[in-house]
């Protein structure tokens, strides 16, 4: 793939994004970050193994109509009413594991970075009068940059970086082969998985996530994205986990609005920053990703693991932490139907209490 279409997907990813997260952060006062489907975005990898890539952008364009539909019909709101926030938070504790099982492994293999900014969030989160004034994981970010410039910062050339972006629109290919390899897949891995990530992070935390608008906005907005290249937008659950980790409730959606903007930036400008992200130990990344994590964790599988639909919870965990993949859906999927099912055959009694 040209680095030319990989900068105009990355400009999509983030600089079209942000714009959406801006808009409906501001419009319903809720930390709401749209990005891209990351499983999706391994799919088209895959895909691209096969396909030419316009095909892929048709393919993209046809999703997004199909989710815009049914977010339009509101279906996809009655879907997620339909399944405990047990075992939807199960399937978030099962994906987001790898998130703290990697910050323990990094502390061993990149002790150098990694265990200073465990320190410094540590000390933060332990003298909390200086918490409040710099937050514990703005703390391990400002150490981990420190650390890179000492360093790894010599290593760069600056003079290399091309900063501005330069989108590059695609046309469009319809054909059937793409459409079957990628529509449904992308689909529900967007509107049952993503999106359910994202508004069950944001359920524990006191916010409704107004489920069909949200659906409605990301195949609207997956048509826009589609025509510069960029896999199908989503409500993204790590990004929004991290705005409501923190501080009050009402200013959690001011977090959703600046994320946009810094976005926007990023997308604008991402031919330089992917250099820079290119030269930055991907330790940084891993660990600065596992401590955003934890307090999420933490919430999963204290909602997950209580008296009611336990264990649905137990198998969706179970399902989505062993990376089962069936007709190119991703496990947290199938980890959803399979402990809904088993709370159903199970658990039945839950049902009626919970209703």
């Amino acid at each position: 793939m040209p680095s030319s279409l990989i900068a105009s997907c990355v400009f999509g990813c983030f600089g079209l994004n942000g714009i959406l997260s801006i808009a409906l952060s501001w419009t319903y006062r809720k930390p709401l970050a749209f990005f891209w489907t990351i499983p999706g975005m391994v799919l088209m990898g895959e895909s691209l193994k096969r396909l030419p890539f316009d095909e892929v952008v048709g393919a993209y364009l046809v999703t997004g109509i199909l989710m815009l539909a049914l977010g339009l019909s509101g279906l996809i709101g009655r879907i997620m009413k339909a399944i405990p926030l047990a075992i939807v938070m199960a399937m978030v504790a099962g994906v987001f594991l790898r998130f703290g099982t990697d910050l323990i492994r990094h502390l061993q293999s990149d002790t150098w970075i990694a265990l200073p900014m465990l320190v410094v969030f540590l000390a933060l989160s332990v003298f909390g009068r200086i918490g409040r004034y710099v937050p514990p994981l703005i703390g391990a970010v400002i150490a981990g940059v420190v650390l890179i410039f000492i360093f790894e910062a010599p290593k760069l050339d600056f003079e290399q970086l091309h900063w501005l972006a330069d989108p590059v629109f695609t046309m469009p290919v319809f054909s059937l082969r793409a459409c079957l390899e990628l529509v449904l897949p992308l689909a529900i891995t967007v509107l049952l998985v993503q999106n359910g990530q994202g508004a069950a992070v944001l359920r524990a935390a006191g916010h409704d996530a107004p489920i069909n608008a949200v659906a409605s906005a990301c195949g609207l907005w997956s048509l826009l994205t589609a025509s510069v290249g960029s896999v199908s937008t989503c409500l993204t659950g790590p990004t929004n986990a991290i705005l409501v980790s923190s501080g009050p409730k009402a200013s959690h959606y001011i977090g959703g609005m600046s994320v946009g903007l810094f976005a926007v930036l990023f997308g604008l400008f991402s031919p330089g920053f992917i250099g820079l992200l290119m030269a930055t130990p991907a330790a940084f990344i891993v660990v600065l990703g596992g401590l955003a994590m934890l307090k999420v964790l933490q919430t999963a599988f204290q909602s997950a693991f209580r008296a009611q639909f336990s264990f649905g919870a137990l198998i969706c965990f179970l399902v989505t932490v062993s990376g089962l993949e069936i007709a190119s859906i991703g496990a947290a999927f199938w980890g959803l139907l399979a402990g809904y099912i088993s709370s159903r055959l199970l658990e039945p009694q839950d049902f009626t209490q919970d209703a």
